[in-house]
This record gives structure tokens, C-alpha cells and sequence, in this order.
């Protein structure tokens, strides 16, 4: 054969075979570079309404627009655009105690912590005192913290937290749901105490240190924010030594309910306090604009042109509000490392096309209580359902990871998906290493599983150098203007982090069945009970 001969035969074989698929390579100063921009602090900590936020946001959607992806906004841009209301105290609140025949009157941020209202510009709630232990209000789970009581038109005290040893996806569930338990058994007002181990997590000089931030929630059309606690006039915590004397006149010693509480299962009986409560306080109301960043890439096959598998980070930080000399939250690892992080597994994406379409969205207002995935989880943008979610949310990014915690895997058939991709990346997975911390809530997935979406939300993992990193960073750098570009960031940690995320992406969204909750999964029978569901794995 002569060489013109061999040169065409290498052709007709080069062109007539396909390639071997090759997996991406997630580029580490690409993770960089977004995070350089996002944690800048030309954009002032990126708060919800703030010329920064929209900076970032505009950031985001001309990243989208060079990956050729398709804009979701309901005007044919990538901004669903959103009014959040941001409510402050007026004033000074007060919570008058009055038992054993005495009044006290606490109005001190020492004693007690009021959170403002969206719902009423004032509020006077008086009411006798109830305590109901850790406020559960679920018989079918064996949670009957009620039971015996009559909490209608009072106010109730609740310990913070779920009991010890409960799974920790369930406990912060119940924990979310404190208020809108509460208000269905009649309560119009809610006081929480901290437990001794939440006190440990967050001192109360801590709290004190975040509660000078505004409460914040979206707007519906009738200018009403949204709630889920609408009979709830208000709430506030109170610090154990203000609630110690409360506790005695009821001859209750509140230490030895917290030591109670402090045991595995130790689950505190509630009783009537012999007391009554009088909390009353103004606000004032803000209004701003924000905007979801929404993104679409369709898939390839028709078949499935209506599943689209979603991807969320929030763009959102705490913005400018400190009081030391560095003022500015710039939230370079939460959560400008998420966003890039999505951001390089888009372009991935896009290079690769799935079967499924995926909805790529960088959220407002998680900070202030997952308002954005609130807001795109009810008002939804694509055309189909989401059937699978994936958030990217604080990946710290300062140690070579080696395993990595999926937040919500065992609920679904993701579960398998995400063990896989975990498997191809090198790394492994492992349970939830900080249970008391009640992740699986605090983030923007937990709006989509609210609505029936199976969703999971990855944190790098604790072995190896990991647990003392994840720690340090959570006490130390954790909504402090500490959290910038001068932490030791490990950029090739993001790239391994990107890679997991999009194996489980492209696992989802190349699937041949849609993902499906397990027939057992609390999260499936609570939110989507309708839905077709699995047979639960065997353990």
C-alpha cells in the first residue's frame, strides 16, 4: 500500500468511527478567575438588591451567553426578577414576662433577640405561656411534643433544635417547621431557647453579633410577602439566663430540661408556665428589585424534551454592613466558590449535551431565608418539570478533598448517581459528619424538594485535613468579612469538586428513567405523594 493509499484509509477510519468520549478537564484558574471577579470588593458583598448583587448578576448572564445557552426569563432575558421586602426593628422591642405575681420587662439584646415582621408594621401579642418542648407535632413519626396541651391563642416557648439521635435530614426538617406547627395548633406567637448544645454552636454573644440584619422575604403581587406563619405575630429567642427565672416560678428548673434535652432521645415534656407574655415592637419596610439568573440548554432527545435537571448556586452574600474596620462581607467561599464551580460544570455541559434539558440558575436572597429557589421553586420557568435537582452551595475550597457529603442522596435514585460520579472522580462519600448543624434545610435545594423535586447538595468532606479545615472555616471565616481572597484557597479542590458535580450531572440528565424517590423516603411521602416511586435500596 502506498502512502496516499494508507492516508485515505486513515480517513475513511477516522471519519466513519466516532470518538471516544473523553471526560471534561475543569481548568483551575477558571475557578479562580470567577471567584476573583464574584469576591471583589468593588461588588460590596453582593447583597440582595445592591448595585453589587446586580453587578454579579450581570456577571453570570454574560457568562451564560458566551456558553450559547438559551435566556429563561419570562421577558426573554436571564433575570426573573423578584421584590423582596427587608424588614428592621423600629426601635427598641420589648417582651414583658409577668409570673410569681411580678413583672419583668426584657429589652435588652442581652436577654432577648425580636425578629422584625414583613406581615405588620406593629405588633402587640399578649398571651399566656406554654412550653412544648422541642415543638414537634408529628404522632406518625413518634414526635407528640402537644400532647396534653392547649396552646390556642398563646404564645409558645420551644427549645431550639431537634432531639439528639435523630436523623439529622428529618431533624431539620421538623426543626424548620417549628412555627407553621405551632400556628396549626392554635399558637400566635413562638419564643425559642437555646439548647445547651446550640449554645455551644452559636454563643449568644455571636447571635447578638448577626441579628442586627433585616428579616426578608418576597413579594406577591398584591404587595403581601409571602408567609408560611401568617397567624404567627411574632417571635423572638430568649437567652437561657433571662429564662432561667421563668422556668423556677414554674417549678420547672430550666437546667434540668436542657440537661434532659442534652441527652441522646432526651425529649422534654412540655407544661403550662403559670405565665403570660406581652411582646410588642414596630418595623420598617424595604422594598427592593432582584433577580433570579436563569438559564436553559434543551437536551437531544425528544423524548424527554420536558424533564430538565436543575443546577443552583446562590449569588447572593451578606453585603456591607460591619462594624470593624473591614466592613465588607465579600463571601468569596459562600458562596462565589459555588457559583463558579456551577458555572465551570455549565460549560461542561454544554459542550456534551445530555439527553435531558438542564435549567442553570444563580439564585438571589438565600441569605435571607432561600427567597430566589423560593420564588423559582413556586413560579417556575421552565417548560416541563424539574425532575432532579443539584446545588452547589460553600464548597471549602482550602484542602485536598478526598470525600465529599451528599446532602439528600439516600432519598432517591439519585443516591446511585451520585455514588458513581463520586466513584469516577477518585473520591468517596460519607455520612453527615456535623448532624447538630442541620444542613440539609439551609439551602436553596430544600425550597425544590418543598415542591417534589428530589434534590442533593454536596459539601466537601472531613477526612484527612478535612475536618479541622471545614471547622476552622465555619468558626472562624464563617459571614465574617474574613471570608475573602486572602483565605488559602486550593483551586485544583475546586476543579475535583466541579468534576463530581458534573458526572452527577450528566448521570441525571443522561439517565434512561427520571430520578424517583424511595418508596421509604420521608422527603417523598411528605412532599410528593403522588408521585411514582422506587423500591428502596437494601441495605
Amino acid at each position: 500500500m502506498n502512502v496516499k493509499t494508507l492516508l485515505i484509509a486513515t480517513l475513511m477510519v477516522s471519519t466513519a468511527a466516532p470518538a471516544l468520549a473523553q471526560d471534561p478537564v475543569f481548568n483551575p484558574e477558571a475557578v479562580r478567575a470567577h471567584v476573583t471577579f464574584l469576591a471583589d470588593d468593588l461588588l460590596e458583598g453582593r447583597d440582595t438588591g445592591t448595585r453589587g448583587y446586580d453587578i454579579a448578576a450581570n456577571y453570570v448572564a454574560s457568562q451564560f451567553i458566551a456558553m450559547g445557552l438559551k435566556p429563561a426569563g419570562p421577558d426573554g432575558s436571564f433575570f426573573q426578577k423578584l421584590t423582596v421586602r427587608e424588614a428592621r426593628l423600629d426601635g427598641t422591642p420589648k417582651l414583658t414576662l409577668t409570673y410569681g405575681g411580678m413583672e419583668t420587662v426584657l429589652a435588652d439584646t442581652a436577654q432577648v433577640l425580636v425578629r422584625p415582621s414583613l406581615s405588620d408594621k406593629a405588633v402587640a401579642a399578649e398571651a399566656p405561656l406554654v412550653f412544648a418542648g422541642f415543638g414537634f407535632d408529628r404522632p406518625d413519626l413518634g414526635f407528640d411534643d402537644y400532647k396534653g396541651l392547649n396552646v390556642k391563642g398563646k404564645i409558645v416557648v420551644l427549645l431550639t433544635g431537634f432531639p439528639k439521635g435523630t436523623p439529622s435530614e428529618l431533624g431539620a426538617h421538623l426543626n424548620s417547621e417549628k412555627a407553621v406547627m405551632a400556628m396549626k395548633r392554635g399558637a400566635v406567637g413562638v419564643i425559642y431557647v437555646p439548647t445547651i448544645e446550640d449554645s455551644a454552636r452559636r454563643p449568644w454573644a455571636r447571635r447578638v453579633e448577626i441579628s442586627d440584619g433585616p428579616a426578608k422575604g418576597w413579594v406577591g403581587a398584591d404587595g403581601t410577602a409571602f408567609s408560611r406563619t401568617g397567624a404567627i405575630k411574632g417571635s423572638a429567642t430568649l437567652n437561657p439566663d433571662a429564662a432561667t427565672p421563668l422556668f423556677a416560678a414554674a417549678g420547672k428548673p430550666l437546667a434540668k430540661v436542657l440537661a434532659e434535652a442534652n441527652k441522646t432521645g432526651g425529649r422534654p415534656k412540655g407544661f403550662d408556665l403559670k405565665a403570660k407574655a406581652s411582646l410588642t415592637f414596630a418595623n420598617t419596610w424595604k422594598d427592593v428589585t432582584s433577580a433570579n439568573v436563569v438559564a436553559m440548554l434543551p437536551g437531544t432527545d425528544p423524548k424527554v424534551a420536558g424533564e430538565f435537571v436543575g443546577m443552583t448556586a446562590h449569588l447572593d452574600h451578606i453585603g456591607d454592613h460591619g462594624k470593624a474596620a473591614d466592613k465588607l462581607f465579600n463571601g468569596a467561599m459562600d458562596n462565589a466558590s459555588g457559583v463558579a464551580t456551577m458555572l465551570e460544570v455549565a460549560r461542561a455541559v454544554v459542550q456534551d449535551r445530555p439527553r435531558r434539558p438542564v435549567m442553570f440558575a444563580a439564585l438571589t436572597g438565600e441569605e435571607g431565608g432561600l427567597i430566589g429557589s423560593d420564588y423559582l421553586a413556586r413560579n417556575p420557568l421552565v417548560k416541563g418539570d424539574i425532575v432532579g435537582l443539584v446545588n452547589f452551595d460553600m464548597p471549602v475550597l482550602t484542602y485536598t478533598f478526598s470525600d465529599v457529603v451528599a446532602f439528600g442522596a439516600e432519598n432517591s435514585t439519585m443516591g446511585p448517581v451520585v455514588a458513581e460520579a463520586a466513584r469516577k472522580a477518585g473520591i468517596k462519600l460519607s455520612p453527615d459528619p456535623m448532624p447538630e448543624e442541620g444542613l440539609f434545610t439551609r439551602s436553596d435545594h430544600y425550597r425544590f424538594v418543598q415542591q417534589g423535586v428530589p434534590a442533593v447538595f454536596m459539601m466537601t468532606g472531613f477526612e484527612g485535613p478535612g475536618e479541622k479545615a471545614f471547622r476552622d472555616f465555619l468558626k472562624t471565616h464563617y459571614h465574617q468579612p474574613s471570608d475573602d481572597l486572602k483565605l488559602p484557597f486550593n483551586w485544583e479542590a475546586g476543579a475535583l469538586f466541579a468534576k463530581v458535580n458534573y458526572f452527577t450531572v450528566m448521570g441525571l440528565a443522561n439517565g434512561a428513567e427520571r430520578p424517583k424517590w424511595y418508596a421509604g423516603s420521608f422527603f417523598g411521602k411528605e412532599f410528593a405523594p403522588g408521585s411514582a416511586k422506587a423500591a428502596d435500596l437494601v441495605k
